[in-house]
């Protein structure tokens, strides 16, 4: 029953803020069309305001499940034009607070006792309050301050409940407006469903933050508080506070002495340092999540909380994001081309040098604009809305790293308009190149994945033989997509184990008069190294 009326809530939002006469715009069928038209509220119902506004309004007026999906809807510029997600990022998540006293009676079921005993100080009014969680300042009996976030009472039922009203909201724009169907609403909502859900576990996100300190333990770039882990569970985190000035307060920052332009760049160089180094970033780092240390004007300290929204990358995806980075600074659009087929983003089928000719056409325009004001994010937005007219498939982790990137150079250029990000971000991305190409790496990646490798060894006449056979009649392409990728890798990583294994077998035998013996075996090994560095860059 409750269903059957959110559902007339929905449609109601819908005819209050005239919805449908953006579906309108698109080519309905027919029958769908008329519907429209006949449709008692078009003359009832006045149009107030662009669709992006009124899009805004509704998705206040449903409630703050609604709001966060349209947040995260802010964050796919490759699916929205540039109107729209402005005002979709503009939304506030932020809900009336629960009463104190029912904090109390959750902090005290999930942790098994009291507040007095678990706390010196409890403060009843709330510190923040949104959609899944408020939070409270405290201070522990040992004479911590910290501030305790608790799960708003029965949040999960209704997150549950408008998912499944937005698939069937879904459903049913798929049914009526085909041209809608690119967009891939159901993937979008599977997206958001593990996001929101994610941040209902608060012993989770106190384990980003426990890694995300770790990462920045002995750095002044970025403080991360202390999670006290037994006072935490899925439902209640109790976390060290901070005290900082909130990154949006120029004055304030100005007022602290703090370098505006230091502060950006180091902005900048801890996300490349956690998208590079760590492979593991803060992925909701708004205005909101980010203070500034006052106690350290002459050495610029950030501080985040927040960590419910965290993204990383495999090595396969740093290593391509990386040289595409490069690769369009060179405007090389061919290699840019190659690796998006290369690393499984687009069909092994794409004609590379039609994608070439897009990218060429979104890019040049860019460079006609001074370097310092170059975008990052926009940079790979272009990329991406030209990738998916090739059937580009979503890439969730993507999506969180431009959007974080986005929210990085605003802040940046916030702080500091002339900001070069190309100029602070290409010494970290040369740094990391050149970590990956040392001997050091590559031996720590031949010791990580010998035993797979030797394992494989009983089935190398048989890879060879499949070798020629391939040579004299290859495969046809459909065939070659179905072995994909990590078949494809994991030969070639048996394949350079074989060349080192020779090389380190003939390297100390001492044959005589045989001179060619030790070019030929650092050969091999040379060669092997290279086909297993190539492979772990794929």
């Amino acid at each position: 029953m409750k269903a059957i009326f959110r559902s007339f809530s929905i449609l109601r939002v819908i005819i209050r803020y005239r919805l449908d006469v953006a579906l309108l715009g698109y080519a309905l069928p027919l029958p769908v069309r008329l519907i429209f038209w006949c449709m008692p509220w078009r003359l009832l119902v006045p149009v107030r305001g662009n669709v992006g506004q009124r899009l805004r309004l509704a998705l206040i007026d449903l409630g703050p499940v609604f709001v966060k999906f349209g947040q995260l809807l802010s964050t796919r510029r490759d699916m929205l034009d540039d109107e729209l997600a402005e005002q979709l990022a503009t939304l506030l998540d932020k809900v009336p607070a629960f009463d104190s006293q029912q904090s109390k009676r959750l902090i005290e079921q999930a942790l098994k006792q009291t507040v007095v005993d678990a706390f010196a100080e409890f403060d009843d009014e709330p510190l923040a309050s949104a959609s899944v969680a408020q939070v409270h300042s405290a201070r522990l009996i040992s004479g911590e301050a910290v501030v305790v976030k608790i799960i708003r009472p029965g949040i999960r039922r209704t997150i549950e409940r408008d998912l499944k009203l937005m698939r069937l909201v879904a459903k049913v724009i798929n049914a009526a407006v085909p041209d809608l169907r690119r967009l891939r609403l159901h993937d979008v909502i599977d997206e958001y469903e593990k996001t929101i859900l994610d941040e209902l576990d608060l012993q989770r996100e106190a384990g980003n933050a426990s890694q995300l300190r770790r990462n920045f333990e002995n750095s002044n770039l970025l403080y991360i508080p202390k999670m006290y882990w037994h006072l935490s569970n899925p439902s209640v985190l109790v976390q060290e506070r901070i005290y900082g000035v909130p990154v949006s307060d120029i004055v304030a920052i100005e007022k602290a002495g703090i370098s505006r332009q230091e502060l950006a760049k180091r902005g900048v160089e801890i996300f490349f340092t956690q998208v590079f180094r760590d492979s593991f970033f803060h992925a909701d780092m708004h205005p909101g999540n980010i203070f500034v240390n006052p106690s350290l004007p002459n050495d610029p300290q950030y501080m985040a909380v927040d960590f419910g929204i965290v993204g990383s990358l495999s090595q396969e995806d740093q290593t391509y994001l990386a040289r595409i980075l490069l690769a369009f600074f060179n405007r090389d659009y061919r290699q840019i081309a190659q690796l998006h087929v290369d690393c499984g983003w687009l069909p092994a089928d794409t004609k590379v040098h039609e994608f070439e000719g897009a990218i060429r056409g979104v890019s040049e325009p860019i460079f006609s604009k001074p370097l310092a004001e170059i975008s990052f994010a926009q940079v790979l937005l272009g990329l991406f809305q030209t990738a998916r007219r090739f059937n580009m498939q979503v890439q969730p982790q993507l999506v969180l790293l431009q959007k974080t990137m986005l929210n990085i150079e605003g802040l940046g250029r916030q702080l500091y308009p002339q900001l070069n990000l190309w100029e602070t971000a290409q010494p970290i991305l040369e740094e990391w190149f050149k970590r990956q190409v040392s001997p050091k790496q590559v031996y720590r990646q031949l010791k990580q994945e010998w035993p797979d490798l030797v394992q494989q060894l009983p089935y190398l006449p048989g890879l060879v033989h499949d070798a020629l056979q391939q040579s004299a009649h290859p495969l046809p392409i459909t065939e070659s997509v179905k072995k994909g990728p990590k078949a494809k890798g994991h030969w070639s990583g048996l394949i350079g184990l074989v060349f080192v294994l020779a090389a380190a077998a003939l390297h100390p035998i001492p044959i005589a008069n045989q001179v060619w013996v030790a070019p030929v075996s650092t050969v091999l090994g040379l060669i092997g190294i290279l086909i297993l560095w190539n492979r772990g860059n794929h």
